[in-house]
């Protein structure tokens, strides 16, 4: 319907003089349904090419339309309001040819092609492996999956992405922390030491370095070892078959929780096989031949003052370890090579200074910087009883997103994480996400589903059928065709969604479907009714179960048929 509007009204400019080049109409579903089905702000964007008032336009306007004239069996009235909005209203035979189109569609009803032939890849959760995910690692984690899921529902052909890092400071201190608690299974008398703060305090070996992991988990693994391997681990050596030993198990913890949350990865990219080829330090020599790399005080100094920031910045430190800045931009790159349209990154808000120096350094590569997109969301506070719940990583006095599923479920999960905008702190209410009741948003819409579901299993049992075929122009109700109305927008919503990278639209859009369809049935019986307008009722029933259905399968989250 949109793109027939917009075609029509850049018609009637034409007759006006013509719109300005490049110009589109936008449209947007009014809050007050006083206001019609669509409106749209077009006068008011012309009012200075053409040097009228918004209104004198939206009018001249609205007289061309009505000239052309509007598919009435689309369109049953165009209106001008307030300042110069032009507001539309469908037919009711547009609505029931639209209810039908749904019916027909089924499973497939949200989808499009706008990214047909087009690859995205998403990097998402990359986590390195030295501890359990978290709740801060979960938000990432819906994200990122439910952005590819919308990419999939748009056309694109998606490939989910890990990039990790197996070397470092964080991992050798993860290895000398599993080292340190298998020398004290080996040795139940080795002497210990007090580490943390007054309120965390942790007797340890007194090998175990004093910014290590303290988890249950690194004891879980070094008692592993010591099964498999008995005592022969030379524990004086390097602390490299602690840390394999610890890298393998906590991704395989990784990999079990990401499944609980139904998020599969298409592949894993290790950041060390971009120091394997050779790739940054070949990206260190490619800005020393572009002047945007040079030393300084024993470090080497990317030029980000020719990107248009005020100072340089470190590219690689004195001790010869790179920044972050490096092998990020060798990793674009990579994605770039591999031919990808879309480049998805889904990031905390840790990396709002850092990343815009990526962009920029691989576009001075030659790069099109423009296929890289950032989502940058902000952390999560869980909080009960209305006080925040303490989390720290390292200290192991942090909540793993194993035991926030446990507690609340994996639906309730997800869509907590995906009702905000990213770039909104959310804070995750546990006791109302495990409150069984309207208030809680998860359970008001697969009750809704399953209570859709229930109907309909009811009717047949007095004998009616949704398979056979119904009169939907009997379907004239105002909450009827509220109803429908909602229900068309499902394409729409997935499309924006997937646009502006904000899950959260759907999310906020099933909610709207829900309470169209309370609505609905609050006034309009099924049971009991003539049995044309039942059959049409059902059908209706039906359609609002696939679109809250096929909605929550983007999420990611179950469609009960009982509750």
């Amino acid at each position: 319907m949109q793109d027939y509007l917009s075609d029509s009204i850049l018609r009637a400019l034409e007759s006006m003089g013509g719109a300005p080049k490049g110009f589109e109409p936008e449209f947007e579903q009014p809050a007050n349904p006083d206001h019609g089905d669509l409106s749209c702000n077009a006068a008011l964007k012309l009012a200075r090419h053409f040097r009228k008032a918004p209104r004198q336009i939206a009018e001249e306007i609205s007289t061309q339309l009505i000239g052309l004239p509007l598919d009435s069996s689309r369109i049953s009235a165009v209106e001008v309001a307030g300042p110069g909005f032009l507001n539309f209203r469908f037919s009711t035979a547009h609505l029931n040819e639209a209810l039908a189109t749904i019916l027909a569609a089924g499973d497939s009803w949200g989808r499009s092609e706008d990214g047909r032939g087009r690859r995205a890849l998403v990097e998402f959760v990359s986590a390195n492996p030295t501890g359990p995910l978290t709740v801060g690692h979960g938000r990432n984690a819906v994200l990122g999956d439910t952005m590819a899921t919308l990419l999939e529902w748009s056309g694109f052909d998606v490939d989910r992405e890990y990039y990790f890092n197996d070397a470092g400071r964080q991992m050798r201190i993860l290895g000398e922390s599993v080292r340190a608690r298998y020398m004290a299974h080996v040795n139940p008398a080795i002497e210990t030491k007090v580490i943390g703060d007054e309120d965390e305090r942790l007797t340890v070996p007194i090998s175990f370095p004093e910014d290590g992991y303290r988890g249950d988990y690194i004891d879980e693994i070094a008692r592993t070892l010591l099964t498999k391997d008995g005592a022969d681990l030379d524990t004086d050596a390097d602390p490299a078959p602690f840390k394999k030993a610890a890298e393998k198990a906590i991704f395989a913890d990784i990999e079990t929780t990401l499944e609980r949350l139904k998020i599969k990865m298409d592949s894993f990219f290790n950041e060390r096989t971009l120091y394997d080829s050779n790739r940054v330090w070949e990206i260190v020599e490619q800005f020393r031949e572009k002047d945007l790399a040079y030393d300084k005080d024993g470090a080497v100094w990317l030029r980000t003052t020719a990107f248009g920031k005020e100072t340089d910045t470190v590219l690689v430190k004195s001790t010869g370890e790179p920044t972050y800045r490096l092998p990020d931009i060798g990793y674009h790159a990579d994605k770039l090579d591999r031919g990808y349209d879309l480049c998805l990154d889904v990031f905390g808000a840790d990396h709002i200074a850092t990343f815009p120096d990526v962009i920029d350094g691989i576009r001075s590569l030659g790069y099109e910087a423009d296929k890289v997109d950032v989502v940058i969301y902000q952390f999560v506070t869980l909080v009960r009883g209305g006080q925040p719940v303490k989390m720290s990583t390292r200290k192991a006095t942090y909540v793993t997103l194993d035991e926030l599923m446990d507690e609340v479920g994996e639906d309730v999960t997800r869509y907590f994480f995906l009702m905000r905008s990213p770039n909104t702190h959310l804070e995750f209410d546990l006791d109302l996400a495990k409150e069984a009741s309207d208030k809680n948003p998860v359970f008001y819409l697969q009750y809704a589903h399953a209570r859709i579901a229930s109907i309909l299993r009811k009717a047949e049992e007095v004998g009616l059928s949704y398979q056979e075929d119904a009169d939907l122009s009997l379907l004239s109700h105002e909450t009827e065709q509220a109803l429908i109305k909602e229900l068309m927008g499902l394409p729409e919503v997935i499309a924006r969604a997937a646009e502006n990278r904000e899950p959260h639209r759907l999310s906020n859009y099933l909610r709207e479907v829900a309470v169209a369809f309370t609505q609905f049935y609050g006034n309009c019986r099924i049971i009991g009714e003539e049995e044309g307008l039942a059959r049409a009722r059902m059908k209706l029933a039906l359609a609002a179960g696939q679109v809250l259905r096929n909605g929550l399968t983007v999420l990611g989250l179950s469609a009960p048929e009982r509750m």
